[in-house]
Order: structure tokens, then C-alpha cells, then sequence
């Protein structure tokens, strides 16, 4: 190996570069790591190029609505296209964080240490969603491979004279997942697919750091940089997934607000700093006597256990939690001769499990009857949060996943005059008081409840979507019935409309053939030749009836009659049309056409005929000669002068209000953002409310069906008519994203304004 590898004396050599030189040289054996490690991630990028075609398609093959599977597929394809040019600016974007470890940034004021969240944007809800997966993927690289990542950035520390730390090594999580997310600036996706890209990233790169930084970490150990440096082994992820469940032990600082039990995740301790820095400003600081001693976590949790076993039988809004603890505490303190009092990280904790509830409470998407139910978990929940502090950063920990899906199954409960009788409302009642009466300090009970709870959900869920899949065909039938009508109607109106003609005609038309047209609407098409066929049955009935001048028309009458009579039976006889009524319209047709035939009789000549012996031939219908039509015979006519109009049995005309709006009104846009699945509520009265879901839109109608969590439809609405809703303020969209995650969301945002303020 060459002598420059050896590289413990270069930082000799490293102090004799100048203070503002902008440009050092890497040393050979980080050079060697670098390259080494581009030559790694490359192959975890291709790893993750080749899997997104798959992954993005199953998101598209589940999608809701045409507009989201289509999202899809454009991502698809921008990737696919845009794949080099990410994977190249990556590379080139971790080369150049490593080049800059030798560089002096001249005239640049030093910045001070950052929070993870300060990249959360109150104002953008794209850039806050990135910003948080950005944090959970950095937590859990920390947490797993935290003490590998230590000890490569204090051997790039002997290498470099510029001062590193673990968020500022170019090959920490930070760094890399920023460098990843620049790269992809240029994918015109929306914030939903640019997540699961993400999560991608987070599978197939950062899963691999662990040996990335055994590989780098032994490099550096060959060269003889910090060699008696012990580094943690790489990890497979059996054992990361192993050590990421296990629990953290319950802590008792008194002071400081530093974490220090092994395991717990980053993002308590950044909630912990966002609370220390609004503490005694937004947060009121709470004074001690200076010989006061904290409670134990033991002793906390028995307390909050006594707490727990004296809850009002129903939750009061003005029930104050940390009252009742801290008279609590003033009585312990009175038989003890000494002040005792919480310790700041449980102090913490309860004040962010209170922030937590107060989001939970306020929240306009949770009925109010439930909010009560659930707001009897809040100490059951700051027991759980006490125990394992995982619970603030773990999406899958049992207490966070109850709480979502009980939230989640009541996003389309109504409110109800006797509510303990609702199976979801006893349900959820079961739960709380499973939790109030049995859970001490055994969190295990969670996840039983979860799994009980999940499967009543989906046995609720299976009947639901049968009973939504079966209106979703119902509508659909009526849709295209109601296609099919208009199409008849249009047919008649063409045909009709302007016209006068018998009455008799005209009542066949619309009360009976419109039925045989209907029929062959649905069954062939209007492209069919059986469509064509009744079409040309009517024009021919209609042309039979009305007065003709033409010589020739006499002759084609002749040859008409008889096929359209048997047209005219044989379609009425198809569409199970009324014997009776048959037989009538019959006999009243028969009339018309002999008086039509009566209209073509030549007059007789006035010459003599010589008796030559040949008789007269016989006249075209045996009529009496005195048969010539009177007045009083005179068919009875109607002029079609308004638009027929057919209403199928029982369905009456939806009357939506008769407003135009501009194409471009906001409330039509928020009717076109609603996706299938959405849940509403509507305002029908100053006292009552509508909750249901977009259970399908049928697009040859226009028409907006909406179920109940049930799945049986309740309301039907046309697009004007849902953003004449909006405009008035009598409908609002329920917000279905997870609970907990909004109300975290919601408490980070809240302490970073006041942070601030």
C-alpha cells in the first residue's frame, strides 16, 4: 500500500493548507471510500429503478378513479425516462458533498444547529408531508445504525480539517435523502406518488447503509485511521426489525429534557427540543421548590392508574387531567414532608399526549358522541407513551393503529337518538372500557384489542362494500336505462314534435312503441339493426297516416298496410304490451287507414260506358258507395307542440336548482376534486346532519350517488347540484387521513409557530 494511505500523520499536513483556501484535496483513502461507496449506492439505485415499474403499477391496478390510476402511469413513465438523469445528479451530488470536506466556506456567517422539522411548512402541505417522511426515514437509519455512522464521521474527522458531524457526513441519512430528493426535483408528480417514491428509496437504499458503512467504516480501519475504534458489526434486517420493536425502558429525568434511554426514536427528542424552546413564553413554565424530588416513572404510572380507575362514567370537556395529578402529587407530597413533583421527560410527555387530545377533541371530523368515548383513552394512552416513547415515532405501534382505526370507522357514524344501541358505538365503548379497566402497565393489552377490533371492522366493512357494490350495479342499471330513455326520446321528439296527427297515432307512439324502442335501446344498441328496424316501423306508421297528393303514394299505402300492421303487433307483442290496450289501438288504426284509402278513390267518369260486356274491376276495399267520410268521423287530431318527456315508474325527475356557474367557480372545482371513497357531511337543517361517502359517479347521467357507512345510498346529487351545496356552505369534505398522524402533524406545526412568535 502506498505511505499517503496512511493517513493518522495527514492531519500534519492538512493544518498547512490556508484558512481560506476554497478548495482542499481529499486525502487517497477517502477518495477510496468515495468511490467505493458511489459504486454501492448505484447499485441500490438500479435496485430501485428496476422495482418502481412493478410498485407503481399495483398502486395503479388498486386506484379509485381514472385520474389517479392515470397519476400513476405518468409517473411510471416520467421515471422511466428520467431514470439516468436522476441516478447521475444523485452520484453527482454525494461527489460533490464529499469534495466539499476540504472546503472553506469564506464570508458565510456560521449557521446554528436546526431541529429535523424545521423544514416543515406551515403553509404548504406538500412540502410539510416530504418534510415529515424525510424525518422518519432519517429516525430510523439513526436509530438502527446510529453508532456505525458516529464512528465513520470521527475517522472522516481525522481526515479533514473542516469539522464534521453525523447530519453533515455525506454519507448520513440526511445528506443522501435531501441529494435523492433534488435529483427527482425534476419528476412532475404529485406529492402522493413522490412518497411512495420515497418509501422505495428508503427500502432498497437506505435498508443498506448498515453494510455501506461496515464496508467504508473497515477501509478507513486497513488504512490505519482509528484503528482501535471498535465499530458495530452490519446488521441484517431481522435484527433491525428486532431491536426497532423492542421497548424502551420508562425514564425518570428530572431535569435537562434529554433522552437518554437506548432505542428511542428521534423525533420525541426533536418534540422535546420544540418544547423546550416555547417553554415558559407559549408554554407556561412550571416552578418547583428547589428541594422538590420527581416522582418515579413507577409511581407516575400508579397514578395515573388511580386516575384512571375514578374517570367520570362520561367525558366532561372541563375534566382537567393535570389538576387532578398534580392534587394528586400535593397529596403525596403532604405524607412524604417533601415536594414531589413529574420529571421533565414524563413532564414532557404528558404535555404532548394533552396537545395530542386537544387536536383529537377539537377535530370537526370525529362526531361528537364519539369524541367522548375516545377522549376516555387519554390516560390509557399517556400510560402507553410513558412506557415506550416509540409511540410517537412508530406508525405501526399498536395504541397509535386503535386509536386510527377506531377514528377511521367513525368517519361515517351519525349521530343517533339512542346511540348505545349502534353496534359501532357499543363496540367502541367495549374497547375504552376494556382499556380503563384491565390496562396497568402491560401494553400488550393494545394489541389485542387492535386485532379484536380490526376484525370486527372487517366483517363490517365486507357486508358494507357488498351492500355499496350492489348499489354501485343498481344505479349503473338505471343509468343506462335512463340513457336509453333520452335516446327514445330524442328519437319521438325528432319525429313528433311540430306535428299534427292523430290522437290515437301519437298516444301509440309514446305510451306503447316508445316501450319496444326503450327495449332495443338496452338490448341491441342504437346502432343495431333492431333499432333501425323500429325506428323505420314508426316513420312508416306515421307517413301511413298523414294526407299524401302523389299519384304513387296510393300504391305504396297498398303495399305499406299490410307489413306494418304485422311489425306493429309483432314488436308490441315483444315488449309485453297490454292485449287489451293492443286490440284498441288496432281498431282505431284500421279506421284511420280506411279513411285513407277512401282519400285515393277516383271519382266516377261521366261518359257512358258501351255495354261491351266487361265489368267494372272491383273498388280496392269493399266500401258502401254512400261511404264518403263525414264530419262527426273525422279522426280526432293533436298538434305536438311540447317535448315528450318519458319518467320511468317510481323514479321521479331529481329537481336540482336551476343555477349556471362559471366553468371555472370554485365550487365546481371541489366538486370535480371529489374522488370515489370520499366522505361528506352535509348541513340539512340548522339541527341535523348527513354523513356518507362518494360511493360512484356515473358519468352517462352525471349523477353523484352517495351511500351511508352501511353502504345503502341516501342521497343523489348532480354535479350543479353538489356545488350549489358548496356555495351555500352546506357541505364540507371529511378529512380521512390518519388521525394521530394529523393530530402529531397538527402539534409540530403549532409548536413551531409559537417557537416563532
Amino acid at each position: 500500500m502506498q505511505t499517503d494511505a496512511k493517513v493518522v500523520p495527514l492531519n500534519k499536513g492538512a493544518t498547512q493548507q490556508s484558512p481560506t483556501s476554497p478548495v482542499g484535496r481529499l486525502p487517497v483513502a477517502l477518495i477510496q471510500v468515495r468511490d467505493k461507496v458511489a459504486l454501492q449506492l448505484k447499485q441500490t439505485l438500479q435496485a430501485l429503478f428496476d422495482n418502481a415499474d412493478d410498485t407503481l403499477f399495483e398502486m395503479a391496478d388498486r386506484a379509485t378513479s381514472n385520474a389517479e390510476q392515470n397519476a400513476f402511469f405518468e409517473a411510471m413513465r416520467d421515471l422511466r425516462l428520467k431514470r439516468k438523469s436522476i441516478e447521475r445528479t444523485f452520484l453527482q451530488k454525494v461527489s460533490e458533498s464529499f469534495s466539499s470536506l476540504n472546503q472553506y466556506e469564506v464570508g458565510k456567517a456560521p449557521q446554528l444547529d436546526a431541529v429535523s422539522f424545521d423544514s416543515l411548512s406551515l403553509v404548504q402541505n406538500d412540502e410539510l408531508e416530504e418534510a415529515v417522511a424525510l424525518d422518519a426515514m432519517v429516525a430510523k437509519v439513526m436509530s438502527r445504525d446510529g453508532i456505525a455512522l458516529g464512528h465513520l464521521t470521527a475517522r472522516f474527522n481525522t481526515l479533514v480539517s473542516k469539522k464534521i458531524e453525523d447530519k453533515s457526513n455525506p454519507l448520513g441519512p440526511r445528506p443522501l435523502c435531501e441529494a435523492f430528493l433534488d435529483a427527482c426535483r425534476s419528476l412532475g408528480v404529485e406529492i402522493k406518488v413522490k412518497l411512495i417514491i420515497l418509501k422505495l428509496f428508503e427500502k432498497y437504499v437506505l435498508t443498506e447503509l448498515d453494510q455501506v458503512y461496515a464496508e467504508a467504516n473497515q477501509q478507513l480501519v486497513t488504512a490505519g485511521v482509528l484503528p482501535d475504534l471498535r465499530s458495530a458489526p452490519a446488521r441484517r434486517q431481522a435484527e433491525r426489525s428486532s431491536a426497532t420493536g423492542r421497548q424502551a425502558q420508562p425514564g425518570n429525568a428530572a431535569g435537562g429534557g434529554q433522552v437518554t434511554e437506548e432505542g428511542v426514536q428521534e423525533i420525541f427528542g426533536v418534540l422535546q427540543d420544540l418544547l423546550s424552546q416555547v417553554r415558559g413564553t407559549a408554554l407556561p413554565r412550571r416552578e418547583h421548590p428547589a428541594d422538590a424530588v420527581p416522582v418515579s416513572s413507577l409511581d407516575l404510572m400508579r397514578l395515573l392508574s388511580h386516575l384512571q380507575q375514578h374517570l367520570p362514567q362520561q367525558h366532561n370537556d372541563d375534566y382537567d387531567l393535570r389538576m387532578s395529578l398534580d392534587q394528586l402529587l400535593t397529596r403525596a407530597s403532604a405524607r412524604s414532608g417533601r415536594a414531589r413533583v413529574v420529571g421533565q421527560v414524563d413532564d414532557d410527555v404528558i404535555n404532548l399526549v394533552s396537545m395530542l387530545f386537544e387536536f383529537i377533541l377539537d377535530d370537526r371530523t370525529l362526531p361528537d358522541s364519539l369524541k367522548a368515548l375516545i377522549g376516555r383513552m387519554q390516560i390509557p394512552m399517556l400510560k402507553v407513551a410513558l412506557l415506550d416513547k416509540t409511540f410517537f415515532s412508530r406508525g405501526s405501534h399498536p395504541a397509535r393503529r386503535l386509536l386510527n382505526e377506531i377514528a377511521s370507522a367513525a368517519l361515517g357514524w351519525v349521530e343517533q337518538d339512542e346511540a348505545q344501541r349502534d353496534s359501532l358505538y357499543h363496540r367502541i365503548e367495549q374497547v375504552v372500557q376494556r382499556l380503563l379497566n384491565d390496562f396497568v402497565d402491560d401494553p400488550a393489552i393494545f394489541s389485542e384489542l387492535l386485532a379484536e377490533f380490526l376484525a370486527y371492522a372487517g366483517d363490517e366493512r365486507r357486508r358494507s362494500e357488498l351492500l355499496e357494490q350492489r348499489t354501485r350495479d343498481a344505479e349503473e342499471g338505471r343509468a343506462k336505462a335512463e340513457l336509453a330513455r333520452r335516446q327514445v326520446e330524442d328519437a319521438l321528439n325528432q319525429r313528433l314534435l311540430g306535428r299534427t296527427l292523430p290522437e290515437v297515432v301519437v298516444r301509440l307512439l309514446q305510451e306503447a312503441w316508445s316501450k319496444v324502442l326503450l327495449l332495443s335501446c338496452l338490448k341491441h344498441g342504437v346502432e343495431s339493426a333492431e333499432w333501425q328496424s323500429a325506428l323505420q316501423t314508426m316513420d312508416d306508421l306515421i307517413w301511413s297516416v298523414e294526407s299524401h297528393d302523389a299519384p304513387e303514394a296510393r300504391a305504396r299505402l297498398l303495399e305499406l298496410v299490410p307489413g306494418l300492421l304485422k311489425s306493429l303487433r309483432d314488436g308490441l307483442a315483444s315488449a309485453a304490451f297490454d292485449p287489451f290496450s293492443t286490440s284498441e289501438f288496432f281498431s282505431q288504426l284500421e279506421t284511420l287507414h280506411v279513411q285513407a284509402f277512401q282519400r285515393f278513390r277516383k271519382p266516377e267518369p261521366v261518359e257512358v260506358v258501351a255495354d261491351d260486356g266487361l265489368e267494372s274491376p272491383p273498388p280496392l276495399l269493399d266500401l258502401p258507395d254512400d261511404a264518403e267520410p263525414e264530419d262527426e268521423s273525422a279522426p280526432a287530431m293533436v298538434a305536438v307542440v311540447e317535448e315528450i318527456v318519458l319518467v320511468a315508474p317510481g323514479e321521479p325527475q331529481v329537481q336540482e336548482p336551476e343555477v349556471s356557474l362559471a366553468d371555472d367557480d370554485e365550487a365546481l372545482g371541489f366538486v370535480d376534486s371529489l374522488r370515489v371513497g370520499s366522505w361528506v357531511e352535509f348541513q340539512e337543517d340548522d339541527e341535523h346532519k348527513l354523513r356518507c361517502k362518494l360511493a360512484a359517479l356515473i358519468k352517462p347521467t352525471g349523477k353523484y350517488i352517495f351511500v351511508n357507512r352501511t353502504g345503502m345510498k341516501v342521497l343523489e346529487k348532480t354535479r350543479m347540484g353538489l356545488a350549489v351545496e358548496f356555495r351555500r356552505n352546506a357541505i364540507r369534505l371529511l378529512d380521512d387521513a390518519l388521525l394521530f398522524d394529523r393530530a402529531l402533524e397538527s402539534v409540530i406545526g403549532n409548536l413551531r409557530r409559537l417557537k416563532g412568535a
